[in-house]
């Protein structure tokens, strides 16, 4: 149960679990392909570890409990008693999944879990149970024998140690002055769950009139509780033996089992036989020289350190709001200077506007998070999905710390679920298949984003068979969407975007993966909805690559006014390709469609009039004024009434019940007080 003094730290503590579980997740891939990878595998026990001290110093202990048999595990592994292999890890990935599991229901204030299947697997691993030994008897202290258990305390007597020149002049001045040199040997008690505080309370009994000059391991994998069951020391005091033990004692979970006078004679005998190797006198892993300390000290003070602060998106949002009123009450007073003619105003009304574009810059800079929070969550679910499907697939990332706005972020999730399951799912080829084809058995699936300009680019690639354009037109057909000779007429493009309609299928089969016509044109209406939008490049047996475009940010953009009637309305500039000004005579007329030759290309046009149901004002002008649009690879001509100008705009919503409506993407306040709708291409046309 979460006492009160507790609860104020529970937020921090969820963030920081996500943290560890994000980094405990990504190490465990890193692992199962490379099981000789010590570095990974001291990352999991790391993150494990934390995980358990702040789980039980917050008094959630089923988490504590679970991630303690987890470390035993991890030990064993980092030792060599018990070797990598396949079953462990998936038991580790069970470990993982559940613990997700524990974060949410603490998150959401649900009760315990009860987690006594996992701690029983943990247990029989431990055992050697379906694991190949890899050592000998011995290799692990909490497992050895009593004999050897001898020896080892042997080996605690002549000190886990190595002195440098520096470390014996220490030594010697400290003899000089009549103080106590003491090597001391401290056991902490194999259930302890927080080493690393037990560690601290062992430094601070003992340096209240004494210093410690050296640790092994060294002082910062104590803190972190980077350490088995013993830790090493050397105290310089005035104090004896016995007067040491009792502090130690003093402490549970933790004992003295080494306490002796060191012997300077022995150790510069060490010291001159280290030197004459011509070897740096430092025993792995112990500390640096202190002289070497001070220096790295010394540089950690010159350095700036970066300090961050977690705010809640709530408040960044309200921020946003405001930047985005004061982005308005501006376009008022520069309306208002144009009026007035007034000098001092219009330089006022200038130096606000560079004032309102560095702060507004800020606040969404603040608002941008890694993508590599959204893409950290999908190694896993393509391993688990290829091991499901019997297929070997390579997953590369690309781009993860490509920024985008925390709103899109948020959302982009789910579309991106779905391109990666299409792609492992029907794209990636069985082994046997690919190697026929004379491919690699092993399929590649790439995941990359970058930015241009104000957009970001998300592309998901596979090498598999690509799409079956034939088998998509037949489908297109039998379906109605097209006849034969239209669909026999359109392009690669025109037929794959036949994939994005609602209940489209080509699987043959219904599983829990696909066949269900979900999917793809979830992917476009949400992809449409954050103004973005999505085509795909297919070549057959080559692959297929699906192209996401999405702004940088959903609040304040650019958007080019123009006038339709008696409205205005605002067109976002992401979707503008150009403007340009036609005379009635340049129109022609194919297939029943109004175009225009604009450059060598044939531009389909048609009035914003028509597509917003506009009453048409009566204009014998023979200038046309046309807005170019892009969807995707595809560019349409909107004819408007007058060109206004460019403007940056905030984007309000129209609430709920006017979301939705094709063609409108929100709503927005003008300079002079009016409210103007802002147009979406994508969905209008």
């Amino acid at each position: 149960m979460l006492n009160m003094d507790m609860s104020q730290y529970l937020d921090v503590f969820l963030e920081e679990c996500k943290e560890h579980l994000v980094n405990l997740n990504e190490k465990l891939l890193e692992l199962e392909k490379n099981p000789q990878d010590l570095s990974s595998l001291n990352e999991i026990f790391r993150a494990a570890h934390t995980l358990k001290g702040m789980s039980s110093t917050m008094g959630f202990n089923d988490m504590a409990v679970l991630t303690h048999h987890m470390e035993d595990v991890l030990s064993y592994l980092k030792e060599g008693v018990i070797k990598v292999e396949t079953p462990i890890i998936d038991t580790l990935f069970d470990c993982f999944d559940r613990l997700q599991v524990m974060v949410g229901n603490i998150q959401e204030g649900k009760p315990p879990v009860d987690n006594t299947d996992l701690i029983e697997m943990l247990e029989s691993i431990k055992k050697g149970e379906g694991n190949s030994a890899s050592s000998e008897p011995g290799d692990r202290s909490s497992v050895v024998t009593p004999e050897h258990e001898d020896k080892e305390h042997a080996a605690y007597v002549s000190m886990p140690f190595e002195f440098n020149q520096y470390d014996l002049t220490v030594l010697r001045e400290v003899q000089t002055r009549g103080l106590n040199a003491y090597y001391i040997a401290v056991k902490v008690a194999p259930d302890c769950l927080m080493k690393s505080v037990r560690a601290f309370m062992v430094f601070k009994s003992l340096e209240t009139d004494g210093e410690i000059i050296k640790t092994h391991p060294p002082a910062q994998e104590l803190d972190e509780g980077k350490f088995q069951d013993r830790f090493h020391l050397i105290l310089v005091n005035q104090l004896d033996e016995d007067t040491i033990r009792q502090r130690i004692n003093n402490i549970s979970e933790v004992e003295p089992e080494v306490v002796q006078l060191i012997d300077l004679n022995s150790i510069q005998k060490t010291g001159a036989d280290a030197q004459a190797d011509q070897r740096p006198a430092v025993s792995p892993p112990t500390q640096a020289a202190a002289a070497g300390e001070k220096a790295q000290e010394d540089s950690f003070r010159s350095s700036k350190v970066k300090q961050t602060v977690r705010v809640d998106i709530e408040k960044l949002d309200n921020l946003m709001n405001l930047v985005g009123e004061l982005v308005i009450n501006k376009g008022r007073l520069e309306q208002i200077g144009l009026n007035q003619h007034r000098g001092d105003l219009n330089e006022v009304i200038e130096q606000m506007e560079r004032i309102t574009s560095d702060l507004q810059n800020v606040v969404m800079n603040v608002r941008m998070v890694p993508i590599e929070q959204v893409f950290n969550r999908f190694p896993r679910m393509v391993r688990d999905l290829a091991k499901e499907l019997g297929k070997e697939v390579n997953f590369v990332i690309e781009g993860k710390e490509t920024e985008l706005d925390r709103t899109v972020i948020d959302e982009i999730g789910d579309p991106l679920v779905h391109l990666l399951r299409n792609a492992v799912d029907h794209g990636i080829e069985y082994p046997e298949e690919r190697r026929q084809k004379g491919k690699p058995t092993a399929g590649l699936v790439r995941l990359v984003a970058r930015h241009e300009g104000n957009n970001v680019f998300i592309e998901v690639s596979d090498d598999g068979k690509g799409l079956d354009l034939d088998l998509i037109r037949r489908k297109a057909v039998e379906k109605g969407l097209a006849t034969a000779q239209e669909a026999d007429n359109m392009t690669a493009a025109q037929v794959a975007d036949f994939m994005f309609r609602s209940g489209f299928s080509t699987a043959q089969n219904v599983t829990d993966i696909s066949g269900r016509g979900v999917g793809l044109d979830v992917v476009k209406n949400k992809i449409e909805s954050l103004n973005g939008d999505i085509v795909v490049d297919t070549v057959w047996g080559q692959g297929t690559t699906f192209k996401i475009r999405l702004p940088l940010t959903l609040a304040i953009i650019q958007a080019l006014l123009v006038k339709v009637g008696d409205e205005t309305y605002a067109i976002p500039l992401s979707s503008v390709d150009e403007t340009t000004m036609i005379s009635k005579n340049d129109i022609k007329m194919v297939q029943s469609q109004e175009v225009v030759l604009l450059r060598g290309k044939v531009l389909p046009l048609v009035k914003a009039s028509y597509l917003l149901e506009c009453p048409e004002h009566g204009n014998n002008e023979d200038i046309m004024y046309v807005v170019v649009v892009r969807k995707g690879d595809k560019q349409l001509g909107i004819v408007v009434d007058s060109l206004i100008g460019q403007q940056e705009i905030v984007i309000k919503s129209l609430g709920r019940l006017l979301t939705g409506i094709p063609g409108v993407a929100g709503g927005t306040i003008l300079g002079d007080g009016a409210v103007s709708l802002i147009l979406d291409p994508g969905t209008l046309v």
